[in-house]
This record gives structure tokens, sequence and C-alpha cells, in this order.
């Protein structure tokens, strides 16, 4: 399957029956596919007139306690950032998938890796997070889908899965997960749904009062720590021995591992570090990794972006390089390779 086909597909199973969405290169396959098959299903499909009206419908359709998700790329993302920042407020789960693009500005339709910021660090106003979750494979891409939903219900919070274009566009066999049985999902007890004699119910972002609203920011940094100690996941791929270890993500990652394979045939030992959900980041665990190598190379498509949270793991226990390539252009194996060969010289 292409890779934005497998991630509706993935996510229909996972229960998601709202979908909202404006076609924007390269996830418009994925809003194509909504449109067929979210009828099949008896679910909605509704194209909005742009980015900024598909997140206050997406908004609206939270607040029924219902899975909801919509999927953009780069510059429509920017363009949803204050309903983000709204729905964060109002603690609405919420599924978006990011597609990224080369840029900045309207760029092009190529794969980078230059979101990271804006999906991290939050994109919109206030003090916010969302979950950020980085597949590497289609399989785990889709796999990864009804996490996403149970993620956001867990924790009333918005989950982002973010891949780039290569991920989106590329095809490869994908093993589809099973159906979430209706049963399974139970109407949350703060949804609207209409009062049917019992109390009203409320969803906000705001109040006026500021030490109110002080103590719903509180209440949101208290949900957000839970999620640091709890959901932090990575993975390891050769670093038991590795002198040096190479910190990527998504497509880079998988570039990476071939790399691994190439260093070590040279007598390099080689090891990968991929964070899995970048926030959390996982700094502890690279933290504990940096004690015992000298050298860490951080290889993105962007220049520089989760290179700020490697280094603030390490904290100065190993020395840190960046090697990035940006604006659509792919890092291949043998660049990669000639970075680690400079660093052992």
């Amino acid at each position: 399957m292409k890779g934005t086909e497998a991630i509706a597909e993935a996510a229909i199973r996972a229960g998601c029956r709202l979908y909202f969405g404006y076609p924007i290169t390269p996830q418009s396959e994925l809003t194509e596919y909504m449109a067929k098959r979210m009828p099949e299903v008896k679910g909605t499909f509704l194209q909005s007139e742009s980015e900024v009206a598909t997140v206050n419908m997406l908004y609206g359709a939270a607040c029924t306690g219902r899975k909801v998700m919509t999927s953009t790329s780069s510059p429509g993302f920017s363009l949803m950032q204050e309903g983000i920042s709204y729905m964060a407020g109002a603690e609405l789960p919420a599924v978006f998938i990011n597609v990224m693009r080369g840029g900045p500005g309207l760029g092009d339709i190529q794969p980078s890796q230059s979101d990271y910021f804006q999906s991290t660090k939050g994109g919109g106003h206030g003090d916010y997070r969302m979950i950020v979750l980085a597949p590497h494979t289609l399989q785990e891409a889709a796999s990864m889908m009804n996490e996403a939903f149970e993620l956001a219900f867990k924790y009333r919070m918005l989950v982002t899965v973010l891949v780039d274009g290569m991920i989106g566009q590329m095809m490869e066999p994908v093993e589809l997960p099973e159906w979430t049985k209706p049963e399974e999902f139970a109407e949350p007890n703060w949804a609207l749904t209409g009062a049917n004699g019992r109390k009203p119910r409320k969803v906000t972002s705001f109040d006026l009062d500021p030490y109110e609203l002080e103590k719903m920011n509180l209440r949101y940094q208290e949900t957000y720590k839970k999620v640091a100690q709890n959901e932090v996941k990575y993975e390891e791929f050769k670093i038991e021995d590795a002198e040096i270890t190479v910190v990527a993500y998504g497509t880079t990652a998988r570039i990476v591992k071939t790399v691994v394979d190439y260093a070590r045939k040279s007598g390099i030992k080689v090891g990968l570090f991929r964070p899995i959900t970048l926030w959390p980041f996982p700094y502890d665990r690279l933290s504990e990794i940096s004690k015992n190598v000298k050298n860490i190379l951080t290889v993105e498509m962007s220049y520089g972006q989760m290179l700020e949270d490697v280094k603030l793991a390490v904290l100065g226990k190993s020395d840190v390089h960046f090697y990035g390539r940006s604006a659509g252009v792919v890092p291949t194996p043998v660049e990669i390779l000639d970075a680690i060969k400079k660093i052992v010289r």
C-alpha cells in the first residue's frame, strides 16, 4: 500500500468515523482515500474550504467524544495552529497526521523533517503540548494509529503522527491491524452528546479569571508530566558495543540502519538510537547512552531541529555532531557514512 492510504485504512480500523480535511500534497491521497472509505463504513467525510476551517470542524466534532482525525502537510499544519491551541486548552482528544514537505514558506512537495520544532515545541500560542509519534516504516505507521487514538483519549490530548513525504508516498507491504470493536469504546464522561436529563457538561479552553485560567494550565502540566513519565518510546539498533551512536527518526532512521551495517563492515562500530516519541523525547535513555560513547551524530532532514533535544539529553557527556539536508533533499547512505568517517578521523 501507499503510506497515506495505509495510515487512512488503519485509522478507520481503529474506530475513526469522522474525518475533516483539505487536500495538500504530499498527503492528498489520504484525504481522497477517506472520501471513498468513510461512506462505506457509515462514517462522515467532509472536505473543508481551508485548513483553518478543518481544525475548527475537528474542534466541534471532538467535543462529542468521538474518534476524529485530520491530515495535512506542512503549510496546512501551520494554518491549523490557532485551532490546535484552542483544542489543547479544551482538553480534546484528536489525531493529526502531518506529512512533512520541504520549506520554509510554500517550499516544495519533497520529503523533509523541518516541522520538528512546530510539532514538539508547540506551533500555536500558550503553554500546551501534543504527543508526537514518528514511525519509520509503513507497517509501524499503520500499527501506530490505534495507539494514537488510545493515547489521545487516555490523556485527553492531541496526538500528531509525524511522517515525511517519502513515508507518505512510498509503497511497501503492510499487515493492516485488526478492527476495533465498537463495544470496546465507551462514551467519555465529558462528551457533549445532549443533556438527556443529566447535568449539563461544558467544554472550554479559557476562563476570563486569570487565577482560574492558571488552574487550568496547572492541570494541563500535570497531565503532561504523566505522559513524560509513562509514554516515552524509542528503538535501539546495535548500540550495545557502539563507539558512535547516530540519532535519527522517521525515514532518516531507516537510511541510517543501512549505514550502520555499511560502517560495521568497514570496522566502525556504529549504532542507531531512534526516538519514536518525539514528544515526550527520550532524554533519560539518551543521557545514559551518552555516558558510554564518545561521539553522537544527529542526522536529520532539517538543519538541526532535533539536534537541540539531543544536546539537552547529552549535556556534554559526549561530543555531539550533526549532519543534515533540507528542502526535500534526502541524505544518502554514502553521505552519512562519510560524515561518520570524518568523526572517526
